[in-house]
């Protein structure tokens, strides 16, 4: 059993889907006071009465002491940690609420894997503008919410410039079912966790197509490198794409049943058009709009080569046909396998 050594008074997570309901129970487990903030006063309500998150965790009891509040100023006050948990397109409004509810000495740590349309920010950035210069952090890595609430094994980075504060999150969320990591990148890591979303949705192509094992493992293979790529140009460390927030969470977002971007993907390879499969989906599929800001009006591509983003913003928004996307993959130039991986 990991001895928790936390002192920390209150923990705020902003946030109340599937993960930031796993990370307020992780943190309430481990014996921290924690409030968990939902958007709507109805489900907070309801989750407290029922101790239970029955849109996004159904069957997973909440911890007794893990408060549910729905006002921004009840939930942050007297927190000296914020996690926030919110979708990336709805982050920069969601942070609004809370501009004068969080004091600006109070570190904030994103769990949020996406990056901005409309101006092609990552989610810390967002909070950063929004709620001020402060500690920040990334908690990232291949963690799906069903899996951990089940407490089911699993490994996380937490990646902040302030080593103080990656050491405070390590011993905050560290316990026998998850073990957490530092490092000193969160750029990378955030880079490395809204990218991933786009490969997974190539994978998920992929699958639909019935393309097979070698045809996935090369896809997940070429779009690590595009990943990597992409964020050396972009100021990134090039380790940290091939650690637990980049190559680790690519693995598991690529392959498993619990991931929303595969499934996208699984079903534009069957035939599905993005409209009717985003209508029908309780979650966000981060993946979707990730594409999209890398092809944006604001996106920063700095002549990074991105060929397989390049087809799946292609399929998803250019009408283009699956089969033709992957047959211009396949005819491309010849290149070098590690080509733009020099950078540190």
């Amino acid at each position: 059993m990991v001895e928790r050594k936390s002192d920390l008074k209150k923990v705020l997570v902003i946030g109340d889907g599937g993960w930031g309901t796993t990370l307020a129970m992780v943190l309430s487990n481990n014996g921290i006071p924690t409030t968990l903030w939902s958007a709507f006063p109805e489900q907070a309500k309801a989750m407290t009465e029922t101790r239970e998150n029955k849109t996004y965790l159904p069957g997973i009891e909440l911890p007794k002491g893990l408060k549910i509040i729905a006002d921004p100023f009840r939930a942050a006050a007297k927190a000296e940690l914020v996690i926030s948990v919110v979708p990336t397109q709805f982050l920069r409004s969601v942070a609004n609420r809370f501009e004068d509810a969080i004091p600006g000495d109070v570190p904030i740590v994103s769990a949020t894997k996406g990056i901005e349309i409309e101006s092609f920010s990552t989610p810390t950035q967002i909070l950063l503008d929004e709620l001020g210069e402060r500690p920040y952090g990334v908690l990232s890595g291949p963690t799906h919410a069903e899996e951990v609430a089940q407490k089911k094994p699993a490994s996380i980075l937490a990646a902040s410039k302030d080593a103080k504060l990656a050491k405070t999150v390590q011993r905050a969320f560290s316990c026998d079912y998850l073990r957490v990591y530092t490092g000193d990148d969160p750029l990378g890591a955030e880079y490395a966790a809204a990218l991933k979303n786009v490969i997974a949705i190539a994978a998920g192509i992929s699958d639909g197509l019935e393309l097979g094992d070698n045809a996935k493992s090369a896809l997940l293979t070429r779009g690590m490198v595009e990943m990597a790529r992409f964020g050396i140009q972009h100021g990134a460390k090039r380790d940290t794409f091939f650690g637990l927030a980049g190559i680790g969470d690519l693995v598991t977002t690529c392959c498993s049943r619990h991931s929303r971007n595969r499934l996208v993907g699984e079903r534009i390879g069957k035939g599905e058009t993005l409209e009717q499969i985003l209508a029908d989906m309780r979650m966000v599929a981060e993946g979707v709009w990730t594409t999209k800001a890398l092809f944006g009006p604001e996106a920063d591509m700095r002549d990074v080569s991105m060929p397989i983003a390049e087809q799946v913003h292609a399929i998803l928004f250019e009408g283009k046909d699956p089969y033709l996307g992957v047959t211009d993959l396949m005819t491309r130039a010849p290149a070098a396998e590690m080509e733009g991986l020099l950078g540190s």
